[in-house]
């Protein structure tokens, strides 16, 4: 397998364009005063005679800061010269230059790049010559696999590493995109942008990232799965950019107290929070509450993998999607949309002051025009939590000041005296709420 993937591997350089400036320092600067601010570092001698390495437009008292970058790629096709890397090795701008195993260097004709999973394709000149990888289904990979990742790490050649899937859908919060492969592989740096193989000597994922407290292995790598990237690649080889397609709903996973409010098996499905207008979700007649279960043919778990199946969706193909509301199971159908470039909301909320509500451990008022406007949400209808009482229930349950609650049991509340006669129904019972801030909505269970 290695001698047959190898020819493959390449290393990737992203040498900056640099230009060298004069950097006198004036006489009043005091950060300087007239001394070597790099005395006893690797710039020493640079400043001493002066001269700093810049980037255009830097300002000449900023620290030099490297905007090269080296990893790895794996050709993919030969005959077109197309190299799969990440893209935190080629991002930054400056030459790109791809070393194949034989020695021989290419620069690239074209960089494309998707910074929210991290994955950039290199365009070189096609070659006769080239070896390119076989990409494989990740999806069909299983946990306890075996893997070899491949790679210049350090800057050594040709290196190989053995290890087996230690699990998959992994989210570690480093691009927006998530659903990586963890490997105990050796991924050291440089080893970034190179396969993942299987035994069968297909790429099943590209190396992306360590979690090290050093810097060095410490047997957790992540790779890109193979499907998302070549799912990538595609779009960034034909038009340049990705096209994600998006259904308009706020989600959040099904704990174990939400499923049994809301009727389905922990981990059973992704909740919906919230409906945003005029978005394909609110046209399919979504509500707040349904828990999507399936999307097409993926069985959905975690709002990463509904994200992902919903953004790979085709323009054009209608989508099945399975949901249940109140226990019952209905199908809606989706027609994918791209998703707008403006599609979020970052407003921040003031909130008046309101009604308390002793039992809970909570202070509401009704939502105003106001305070719907600060938030950005036009249309919105509820209350807002105004105040909080240390050790209380709403306290153990994570609530805060600022949060806009529009529904209690299931129940829409539009003010803070409908909050008031749907909580004493069941003040000493569990109560569930459907409630917004900033970040988004999502489902919080009050236990009685």
């Amino acid at each position: 397998m290695a001698n047959r993937v190898l020819p493959s591997v390449v290393a990737i350089e992203n040498r900056p364009d640099t230009s060298w400036h004069s950097a006198k320092p004036s006489p009043d600067d005091g950060a300087m005063n007239g001394e070597n601010p790099f005395k006893g570092t690797p710039f020493e001698d640079m400043f001493r005679g002066g001269q700093i390495p810049m980037n255009p437009g830097m300002n000449p008292r900023q620290a030099p800061r490297s905007q090269g970058g080296i990893g790895s790629g794996v050709i993919i096709d030969a005959a077109a010269g197309i190299v799969l890397t990440n893209n935190h090795v080629v991002e930054g701008g400056g030459k790109v230059i791809v070393k194949i195993q034989d020695g021989r260097e290419f620069e690239a004709i074209g960089v494309f790049t998707d910074p929210k999973t991290d994955i950039a394709v290199v365009k070189i000149k096609g070659d006769s010559s080239l070896t390119a990888a076989k990409l494989g289904n990740s999806d069909a990979t299983s946990v306890g696999d075996w893997v070899v990742a491949l790679g210049q790490p350090f800057g050594l050649e040709s290196t190989v590493t053995a290890g087996i899937v230690s699990a998959k859908n992994r989210g570690i919060g480093i691009t927006d995109r998530e659903n990586f492969i963890q490997t105990d592989a050796a991924i050291n740096p440089g080893n970034s942008g190179g396969p993942l193989v299987n035994l069968y000597g297909e790429v099943i994922g590209i190396n992306t990232a360590i979690s090290s407290r050093g810097g060095g292995n410490n047997g957790v790598g992540f790779a890109v799965p193979s499907n998302l990237a070549r799912w990538v690649s595609d779009q960034l080889v034909a038009n340049g950019t990705v096209q994600r397609a998006y259904l308009g709903v706020a989600i959040q996973p099904v704990s174990y107290e939400l499923a049994n409010q809301l009727g389905v098996a922990p981990k059973g499905g992704v909740a919906v929070t919230n409906v945003f207008p005029d978005t394909p979700a609110a046209k399919m007649g979504f509500k707040s509450g349904d828990v999507i279960v399936k999307f097409g043919q993926t069985k959905v778990a975690t709002p990463q993998q509904l994200q992902l199946a919903v953004e790979r969706s085709p323009m054009g193909k209608t989508v099945s999607v399975e949901v249940v509301r109140d226990g019952k199971t209905i199908a809606l159908n989706y027609d994918p949309e791209a998703a707008p470039n403006d599609f979020a909301n970052n407003g921040k909320l003031k909130a008046p002051s309101g009604t308390k509500m002793s039992s809970l451990g909570i202070e509401v008022s009704t939502l105003t025009a106001d305070v719907a406007k600060q938030l950005g949400v036009k249309g919105e209808a509820g209350v807002v939590i105004t105040q909080v009482q240390k050790g209380s229930r709403a306290d153990d349950a994570g609530l805060s000041p600022g949060i806009v609650v529009s529904q209690v049991n299931r129940q829409d509340v539009k003010s803070a005296a409908d909050f008031e006669k749907v909580v004493k129904a069941d003040e000493d019972g569990t109560i569930l709420l459907l409630v917004r801030n900033e970040q988004g909505s999502r489902f919080v269970v009050i236990e009685g």
